[in-house]
């Protein structure tokens, strides 16, 4: 046990004045989070009704809470959820901005330039957002319509997406370092009627200009119809690159200055939707493919948002939380709606290694950060780097530090309650782009253990299925989710018939979620990764996950980043691990037998891998994510469909070529 916490914490907690509302309401007495997580998923619809009513969403509730027809083959599919509902995302994220109009609801951090430092308050949001709602009502934005962010994490970002959402029009995003074929890949699909992007970006102390892609991007988007562009990098509002294109096209060109000169700030008449109106629309990796345009909708990911960050994490109003991450990845999404909780949201633009390991350090000590949240990879890093926050930061009000992206070595829990503060939740939490949200997930009123999540997602029948469909406990397995859920994705965009969905999740095992997660439930109620199970590795048919093996090779001094794949290689598998060395490393036979009797002392004599091979760079997706099958399709003869996806696509070079592998 890594943390446990205290009775006063327990007590003090939204999810044990939760228990404490439900054990009145039912007579009954809920007294541990295994109860409570049964109960949960047993009574889904009294459990999802009781969460709107305890967080004080705005809007028409009305019944049943869910429904679904008894011809429905697939109910765990085709439950709607709150079918008669009626409400409005944006207006949810701004209930409170008359209560704490003069208080911080948005606080941007820039990488390397403290002056650019910014307060928002609530007021300032809701009166820009007022602002912002008015241009795009005015440029023609109605409901059901696409709007596009090509834009840094910063405040103007927010604001565009609560504007769009509050005229019940669908937000969709990418970060500034996404390459045209990417945005053109992503936005060519859902066909955006408004862009809005930032002149660039910065990033490890340089800055990089978007408008010469926008340009480009531009000219494959015909559905744009206008474009606000949001100075960032440059001083000067100069857009002379920009203006004979657009004029040809007929796109109507907008400094966001120029939008807040021209429209005052008047009461925003929110747009209420269904329950399953679309309100995002995020998208896969695209590594494998064309990327999947993944339908969020309104209701279901507001009232996920909410039980996530009220009952798991314990966000209160007047917490302060922090994400490091871009408008790429949906745990933006994920951060933002802190605000329905009454939090104050910090974002960073930039690395979070510019100037040096300490900068997201300084961010959550300078703005007494409560939750921060992070991925597993930046653990590694700061670790190898031999930084301590604990030892030069003081972080007082830091109650919970979350980690996703990719399995968190139990290494790293260590790490965290050695380098970065003892008294701690350690939330390692785990879902996805998918459902924009959690099936893993942390919660304030358990234990934490070495190497664990802590445990299911309330009213979420998370199980271990094996390959032949049956439920596992305690052996490796498939994460499934057995039951429905109101954050199931809408669906897909431009996917009439419903099939690319349903291949997506649903054929693996009938009328069961299949995520795509190889995982293990424990004894203690936790849920213990290995890795995505597409990617696993299967030499003499016993199946082995990645993580397993990344556990042992990353913390050895002399390795950066490793990664690992079953190579096709007679009649079977052989497993190969490429390896990124340290400065003045080499990959002799001390280094490669080091690597292989660590792997077979502390996993198996199958985990060694037959081959080692030495390569510069690593490639992971633009969210840090490691892209095996990539590697795994190069090592093939196989191409790589969508290179655009990655953050650093060059890598791939690396893996061709080795004469080992013929």
């Amino acid at each position: 046990m890594m943390w446990l916490p205290s009775r006063e914490c327990i007590h003090n907690s939204l999810l044990y004045q939760f228990m404490v509302q439900l054990s009145e309401q039912k007579n009954t007495l809920f007294h541990d989070y295994n109860q409570l997580h049964h109960w949960s998923v047993n009574n889904s619809d009294a459990f999802w009704d009781l969460v709107w009513d305890f967080c004080d969403v705005i809007g028409d509730k009305r019944q049943p809470v869910s429904f679904c027809s008894e011809q429905s083959s697939q109910p765990a599919k085709e439950t709607l959820w709150f079918p008669h509902a009626s409400l409005n995302f944006a207006e949810n994220l701004l209930k409170n901005w008359n209560r704490h109009a003069a208080g911080d609801a948005l606080i941007f951090h820039s990488e390397g330039q403290p002056e650019r430092r910014q307060h928002i308050s609530w007021q300032r949001l809701y009166r820009q957002t007022s602002q912002l709602t008015q241009f795009l009502s005015e440029s023609g934005v109605k409901q059901g319509d696409v709007v596009a962010g090509y834009i840094a994490n910063m405040p103007q970002a927010v604001i565009a997406m609560l504007a769009t959402t509050a005229l019940g029009a669908i937000w969709t995003s990418t970060s500034p370092d996404f390459g045209i074929d990417s945005v053109v890949e992503r936005f060519g699909q859902t066909k955006p009627k408004v862009l809005f992007c930032t002149d660039g970006y910065c990033y490890n102390g340089k800055p990089h200009s978007s408008l010469t892609n926008v340009a480009e991007i531009l000219a494959k988007l015909p559905s744009v119809e206008h474009l606000v562009v949001i100075p960032y990098t440059r001083s000067d509002d100069n857009l002379a690159e920009l203006a004979p294109l657009v004029t040809s096209l007929r796109i109507n060109l907008a400094l966001w200055r120029d939008i807040l000169i021209r429209h005052e700030p008047q009461p925003i008449e929110f747009k209420q939707v269904t329950f399953s109106h679309p309100l995002y629309i995020l998208y896969s990796s695209g590594t494998t493919g064309k990327p999947k345009c993944i339908v969020h909708g309104t209701g279901g990911t507001l009232l996920n948002h909410l039980k996530e960050h009220q009952l798991h994490s314990n966000i209160q109003p007047g917490d302060r939380i922090f994400y490091f991450t871009t408008c790429g990845w949906m745990m933006w999404n994920w951060l933002i709606s802190g605000l329905a909780s009454g939090a104050t949201i910090i974002l960073y633009d930039g690395s979070p290694f510019f100037p040096d390991g300490n900068v997201l350090w300084n961010i959550a000590e300078q703005e007494n950060v409560t939750l921060f949240g992070t991925s597993a990879k930046y653990l590694e890093a700061l670790e190898k780097q031999g930084y301590q926050p604990i030892k030069s930061h003081t972080l007082p009000q830091l109650r919970t530090l979350c980690s996703t992206g990719s399995v968190l070595a139990p290494e790293q829990f260590d790490y965290v309650y050695r380098a970065i503060k003892k008294d701690l939740q350690l939330a390692s939490i785990s879902g996805g782009t998918d459902i924009c949200g959690c099936f893993a997930i942390g919660n304030p009123i358990n234990p934490v253990y070495r190497g664990e999540c802590q445990g299911r997602a309330l009213a979420l029948d998370v199980q271990v299925f094996n390959e032949q469909g049956e439920p596992e406990f305690n052996k490796q397995g498939e994460l499934v989710c057995c039951n429905s859920f109101p954050n199931q994705p809408v669906g897909f965009w431009n996917d009439p018939d419903g099939s690319r969905y349903q291949n997506a999740y649903w054929n693996t095992f009938p009328n069961v979620w299949h995520h795509g997660d190889f995982v293990k439930l424990t004894q203690t109620g936790g849920i213990i990764f290995f890795g995505r199970s597409d990617a696993v590795l299967n030499p003499g048919g016993v199946r082995i996950g990645t993580a397993e093996i990344y556990r042992q090779v990353n913390p050895l001094e002399a390795i950066v980043d490793s990664v690992v794949i079953g190579q096709q290689w007679k009649n079977d598998v052989r497993v190969v691990l490429f390896v990124q060395l340290a400065d003045n490393c080499e990959l002799d036979d001390e280094l490669k037998n080091t690597i292989r009797e660590r792997i077979r002392t502390h996993c198996s004599p199958r985990h060694v891998p037959d081959v080692i091979l030495a390569v510069n760079d690593i490639p992971r997706t633009k969210s840090g994510k490691l892209v095996e099958l990539a590697v795994r399709n190069i090592v093939h003869g196989q191409p790589v469909k969508n290179v655009g996806a990655l953050a650093n696509p060059q890598a791939l070079e690396q893996f061709k070529g080795h004469k080992e592998l013929e």
